[in-house]
């Protein structure tokens, strides 16, 4: 089976998000962490991406980049996950014992107004929901909380948005999705659906040739036989 098709054109917004191989726990510890971030800093001087919001898990993480040239989002992603893996497996020495990841990211465009918000908020409540923590800008790997205490990794890490916060944004990150935004955002982190309106979902998809992630998987069903 082929691999899905995904975009990677200058000037959009996307979701990435990678999971651990046999969704194990990748991160145990803050130096983890602190190290996925230094390999996260280092990506990003080398590639032209900009990074909107992130959010570390114990065994996945999701990033909200912009790439700065086409194809730039997919050479900052190899280079994250190779990095990482490499450095996973020389701090515990388990190289040649299995992969880190399930293979390489997913990813999916965001439309670049209110559901970039959206992708945001999915984001950087990642860990609250999870009830890692008390509060979403509570979880240090993440940059809800950078954004929060104006940390100098924020100001070093992170691009402004392409759209102005909603007020008292820390507020609204805690609220829960509704069902529809909970069943719309599942299904483009599973399948690299466009996020946005129907419109501009039909418009990416017919562009960038995604048109098979909005069709549900597995053979057609046969029509009946006519007797």
């Amino acid at each position: 089976m082929g691999r899905p098709k995904r975009a990677d054109a200058a000037g959009h917004c996307y979701h990435m998000l990678n999971r651990a191989n046999l969704r194990a726990t990748i991160f145990e510890k803050d130096a983890d962490y602190e190290a996925f971030e230094k390999i996260l800093d280092e990506a990003l001087q080398r590639f032209n991406i900009e990074l909107f919001s992130y959010c570390l898990m114990p065994n996945h993480y999701h990033l909200l980049v912009r790439p700065g040239e086409d194809g730039e989002m997919g050479r900052f992603g190899h280079y994250i996950g190779l990095t990482h893996t490499q450095r996973y497996h020389a701090h515990y020495k388990t190289t040649g014992m299995g992969h880190v990841y399930q293979g390489r990211f997913k990813s999916f465009p965001v439309q670049d107004d209110e559901h970039f918000l959206t992708v945001a908020r999915y984001v950087e409540r990642n860990a609250y929901a999870a009830k890692l923590c008390k509060k979403p800008e509570d979880w240090k790997f993440g940059s809800l909380h950078h954004w929060q205490h104006k940390t100098k990794p924020f100001s070093q890490r992170m691009s402004s948005w392409p759209i102005r916060r909603t007020p008292k944004w820390a507020q609204v990150v805690a609220t829960k999705f509704s069902e529809p935004e909970r069943t719309q955002l599942d299904w483009s982190a599973k399948r690299g659906v466009p996020f946005g309106t129907e419109t501009w979902v039909e418009h990416i998809a017919r562009t960038f040739d995604l048109e098979s992630t909005m069709r549900p998987r597995g053979r057609p069903r046969k029509n009946p036989i006519k007797k």
